[in-house]
């Protein structure tokens, strides 16, 4: 117990010098700040960050903890870019951000899991699996999150191309421009496919072709049945009967949809003979035991 108070008095120190740091009546402002008043740009405040403000913690946690993060996942097999899954799946936060709170989480789970070792004193394997696999498990808990966000995207994406190419299609063939059908669709819509496209329309709007801005949304979301619709898209120019080019992919893409569909459901249907297979087997395995060791047994007195 006196190790406890000794780890909960260390931590309750750091908390205090850091929240007290924030104070001015305790922390000293520095010499720059002091003489601010003094100089041209007085209405230009700027934040201030002591030796151990809350800031500085940032300034000097943010980068480590994304060079442990981004090692941390490279030795555990993760090769694609956070950066890219983040901002597949629209995630608010930056990579820097994600790390840094993938990090805090697993030095608070290793925390807890050595004031729990130590108020309990288990074995000395189960104490290292505490200390050591719980924040491994907390970090790659947030980590397989965000590669399921990035799955299932696609997978929505995937499922809803087919739609949205024969719409392009018929838009096109209507008399739109390429321009003017993808941003029907991206207001109109309200799937994946039409998010992703929004966000396709703000490029497009800062300065990127359509072309360009097509590209680099097939490169981010990472699907090949995409690639090849913006493929066909980029011959907008230069194709003078693009509706129907954009039909047969269309129809393309749905033919592959429906052979992934007749996969999942032989590989469900295979699944449940599973089951099925281990109940009859269970009854006869008895069946052919029963007589055998009676059989044994007789032998054996005779």
């Amino acid at each position: 117990m006196s190790r406890l108070t000794v780890f909960a008095g260390l931590a309750l120190w750091i908390g205090l010098v850091l929240l007290l740091s924030e104070l001015r009546w305790f922390s000293r402002r520095p010499l720059t700040e002091r003489l601010r008043a003094y100089s041209s740009s007085v209405g230009t405040r700027q934040s201030r960050s002591g030796l151990l403000s809350v800031e500085s913690f940032r300034e000097v946690a943010a980068p480590l903890s994304r060079s442990i993060g981004s090692t941390a996942a490279r030795m555990f097999g993760v090769s694609e870019e956070l950066s890219v899954r983040l901002r597949r799946i629209h995630s608010p936060l930056d990579v820097t951000a994600f790390r840094t709170r993938q990090v805090g989480i697993s030095l608070a789970v290793a925390g807890v899991s050595t004031l729990f070792a130590v108020a309990v004193q288990p074995q000395v394997v189960v104490a290292l699996l505490m200390i050591i696999g719980g924040p491994i498990l907390a970090f790659l808990v947030q980590e397989q999150q965000v590669a399921s966000q990035s799955d299932r995207r696609q997978r929505r994406l995937f499922l809803e191309l087919p739609v949205i190419a024969e719409q392009l299609g018929m838009l096109l063939s209507a008399g739109y421009s390429l321009g003017s059908a993808l941003q029907r669709i991206s207001t109109r819509g309200s799937g994946v496919v039409a998010e992703d496209l929004r966000i396709v329309g703000s490029r497009i709007r800062q300065g990127l072709s359509e072309e360009q801005a097509l590209k680099e949304w097939a490169e981010l979301a990472d699907v090949d049945a995409l690639d090849r619709l913006v493929s066909v898209l980029a011959l907008n120019r230069e194709a003078g009967d693009l509706g129907r080019l954009i039909h047969e992919e269309a129809r393309s893409i749905r033919r592959e949809v429906h052979r992934e569909l007749l996969a999942t459901i032989e590989r469900r249907g295979q699944q449940v003979w599973i089951p099925v297979t281990v109940a009859t087997l269970i009854p006869g395995v008895m069946f052919i035991a029963v007589p055998f060791i009676e059989a044994l047994r007789l032998f054996t007195d005779a």
